[in-house]
Parts: structure tokens; C-alpha cells; sequence
């Protein structure tokens, strides 16, 4: 049988107070719907609860036995219900969101800088992880959302491309290649490379796009992650096909990036959420500005002849 809340509130509230006036103005009721609720509750159960005079109102056996009974399991459930409005409050001053480093190193500051000063109240958490790693923090409910690798074979995560990026050459700028304008993939056979590890989303991007052409490269050295690998290239140990962000996020004035073609290589990123799972107002907040970041630029007019 369905349990009348209700019902059940009206009768504790006028055990309570001992009166039907005063539990009417506690639940803000009137007089005539206290009653009308208590007699359905009465009826539901099959039992008189209070006997009810013009002067006063007493509990009937059945009242004390149900009082003594329901009492701490109501007020268990009115604790629980306050505490998670409590924490679904707190939960909204915060958001915590998935992003791969070359992006949060070269976008999320600013993004992060314009976001607390509209909502100088929330705070941000953010994984700096590997494509893979994003895609599952994200399908774990850990993060609401990340900035990542696009990939197909995600079923529960929705997608919304963002960018289009290119691989390029890291290669110091004292070294030959720095000057020129673009380079084919035969270019590079014979010159000592570093590469990032299999499990990464570029690595697996780069594998695809070359087949069985990676063979013909003389991948020196192996590294876990993007920034070690222009490290290596800064130092004049080998060079490295990244993204172009990497080089950027670098900052390192000692390091080149030049295009690479025959094939070009490119990474879509995107933006990840769980499917189905509506992301909290913070969160959209957060992501309308990661939007308009990354929003392409309109076409200049071209100038009339004057």
C-alpha cells in the first residue's frame, strides 16, 4: 500500500500541537483541508487516530501506537531530505570538468580567469588527463564535461565538435628543417624522433594516419607525455610530431613548429557529457564560455574601391 505523506504530516503535526488550529497554521492550511486530509488518512488505514471534541483533541490507542512508531523515521526522512538540498546547494558552487593538457594549458587559464569573474562564488576542478582517461571520468560521473579527443566508439557519451588541429614538427630552431615552409613525412626518415606512448589518443591518431609507413621512422625514444617530448626537442635530443598546441602551451622560444603534409594529420576535439545527464548551471555556464572561445573568427569584408 502507498504511504499518505500527507496524511501522516497532518497527523504528527497535530499530535504535536494538540490542536487542529495550530498544526493548520504550521502546515499553512485551513481548518476544513487539515481535516478533509486527516480523514483520508483515517480512512486509508482503516483507523480512528484522534478523538476530536470542541474543546480538545486526544489520540486514540491507535494514535499513540502510531506516533511512537513513526515519529524518528519521519524525522530521519526530513533530515535527509534538508541534507541533500544542502549539498545539491553546494554541489552547484562547484564544477569539475575533464581537459587534455595542451588545452588546459593554453586555454583554460583565460577561460577560467573569465569565468570567475561572473561567477566569482564557483569553484573548478580540472583533470588534466589523456583522452582515454577524460572519456572515463566523464562516463563515471566524476567530471561533467571534457575538452578532448573526438572518438567514435563512446555509445554513452554525447559529442559536440570543437576544433580541428594539425600534427607538426617540433624541431629546434637551429636545426635545418626550422626554415622551411612545410615538410613531407619522407623528410623526416633517418632523423631520431620521440614519440608519445601507445595508450594516448595522439598516438593512436598518428598510428592510423601513417600505417605501415611509422615502420619506416626512427623512433628513438618514447615518452608519456606531449610536454617531455618538446623537452627533448628544446634539448636537441630528437624531434617530435605533436600538435600544434603542444608547441604553443610550450612557450619555449627554442622550438619550432613547421607543417607537416603527404599525409597532414589532424586531431578533432570536442567537447564530451554524459548521455542523458543534463549538466548542472555552472557547468553550462563554464562551457558557453569555452564555446565562444573557441567560436571561429567571421571573414573580414573585403574593402570597396573607393
Amino acid at each position: 500500500m502507498a504511504i499518505d505523506f500527507l496524511g501522516l504530516e497532518a497527523f504528527l503535526s497535530i499530535a504535536e500541537r494538540g490542536s487542529f488550529r495550530k498544526a493548520a497554521a504550521h502546515l499553512n492550511l485551513s481548518q476544513t483541508a487539515l481535516s478533509h486530509r486527516i480523514r483520508k488518512f483515517e480512512e486509508g488505514l482503516g483507523l480512528r487516530l484522534l478523538a476530536r471534541t470542541t474543546r480538545q483533541v486526544t489520540l486514540t490507542p491507535a494514535g499513540l501506537d502510531l506516533v511512537a512508531r513513526a515519529r524518528a523515521p519521519v524525522e530521519a526522512l526530513n533530515t535527509a531530505v534538508a541534507e541533500l538540498r544542502a549539498g545539491a546547494g553546494a554541489a552547484q558552487q562547484s564544477v569539475t570538468i575533464g581537459c587534455l593538457p595542451t588545452i588546459a594549458v593554453h586555454h583554460v587559464p583565460r577561460l577560467l580567469a573569465d569565468f570567475s569573474a561572473a561567477h566569482p562564488a564557483v569553484t573548478v576542478k580540472v583533470f588534466d588527463n589523456s583522452a582515454s582517461e577524460i572519456a572515463e571520468r566523464v562516463a563515471r560521473g566524476e567530471a561533467e564535461f571534457g575538452i578532448t579527443i573526438v572518438s567514435a566508439n563512446r555509445w554513452d557519451l554525447d559529442i559536440v565538435p570543437l576544433m580541428a588541429e594539425a600534427f607538426v614538427l617540433a624541431c629546434p630552431v637551429a636545426h635545418a628543417f626550422a626554415q622551411r615552409p612545410h615538410l613531407a613525412w619522407a623528410d623526416l626518415e633517418g632523423q631520431p624522433l620521440v614519440r608519445v606512448a601507445p595508450h594516448t589518443g595522439n598516438r593512436a591518431l598518428l598510428d592510423e594516419a601513417l600505417g605501415a609507413r611509422r615502420e619506416a621512422m626512427d623512433w628513438r625514444y618514447e615518452v608519456q607525455h606531449l610536454a617531455t617530448a618538446i623537452s627533448m626537442v628544446e634539448a636537441g635530443i630528437a624531434l617530435a610530431v605533436v600538435p600544434r598546441l603542444a608547441v604553443d602551451a610550450a612557450g619555449t622560444a627554442g622550438v619550432v613548429a613547421v607543417p607537416l603534409r603527404d599525409p597532414a594529420v589532424v586531431r578533432r576535439l570536442g567537447v564530451v557529457s554524459r548521455r542523458g545527464v543534463p549538466l548542472s548551471p555552472a557547468a553550462e555556464a563554464l562551457l558557453a564560455l569555452l564555446r565562444q572561445r573557441f567560436r571561429p573568427a567571421p571573414p573580414a569584408r573585403a574593402r570597396r574601391a573607393g
